[in-house]
């Protein structure tokens, strides 16, 4: 059983992961200390290989840090095994990747249903409509992924993000395979989604103006973080 605690949406401690190559052991995350508050918008900026997206795999339980804790939604991660972190993954966390990661011999539709099926939703396919009716993708439930464009794509993979109303909504640099006007509208869309659900999001991104959106902005730079003041009262680093 997990230990549990009140608290932060997402608190970090002292956490480090080291990853061995042959040329020795690499220190991705050295010493992340970061509280992320229930309902904050979070943007996480840095240089490529700073360690950002390790951060995020982290907070999802999709690494296993070599040392420190990992507390979400006042669960502490660490002695959880494989099954029980994917039971919490699909209670508390939503995930959107720069790659979509959509099933391609599946329909949006069925995509969508895939972690309301897990969670035991009976109208999972009711479900799975309403909420691709509600990222503008009500003309698409029956079509692939390769039917689909880049900012359908993501749309639909928002539509699966959500699907369960996470408490915790992480994006790794959703705009990152779209061009400049369908990210922006995926960017609208993932803002609204979290104003309408109450969730918490931590977004990745390289692009300034996504980050000054946010509540907060925290950097990351060779594997430790700047905990941000709120991004109204600092600059934005580029």
């Amino acid at each position: 059983m997990s230990e549990v605690a009140s608290g932060p949406m997402v608190l970090l401690e002292d956490v480090h992961l080291t990853l061995g190559s042959v040329a020795g052991p690499v220190n991705i995350l050295r010493g992340v200390d970061l509280r992320i508050e229930a309902g904050e918008t979070v943007g996480v900026v840095g240089p490529s290989g700073s360690g950002k997206s390790t951060m995020l795999a982290v907070m999802a339980g999709l690494e296993t840090p070599t040392s420190g804790k990992v507390s979400i939604a006042g669960s502490v991660l660490g002695g959880m095994n494989e099954d029980r972190l994917a039971l919490f993954r699909r209670d508390n966390v939503g995930i959107v990747f720069q790659a979509f990661h959509l099933i391609p011999t599946m329909t949006a539709m069925e995509n969508v249903a895939i972690p309301l099926e897990l969670a035991g939703r009976t109208d999972a396919f009711d479900r799975a409509a309403d909420g691709l009716r509600a990222v503008g993708l009500g003309h698409r439930l029956e079509h692939y992924p390769s039917q689909l464009s880049g900012g359908e794509q993501q749309r639909a993979a928002l539509a699966r993000a959500v699907a369960v109303n996470p408490k915790l909504l992480l994006a790794d640099e959703p705009t990152g395979n779209l061009d400049g006007a369908t990210g922006q509208a995926i960017i609208d869309l993932l803002f609204g989604l979290h104003a309408s659900l109450g969730t918490t999001l931590v977004l990745i991104t390289h692009d300034p103006a996504i980050a000054e959106r946010c509540d907060r902005m925290v950097r990351v730079l060779d594997g430790q973080v700047s905990d941000g003041t709120p991004v109204s009262a600092a600059a934005v680093p580029a």
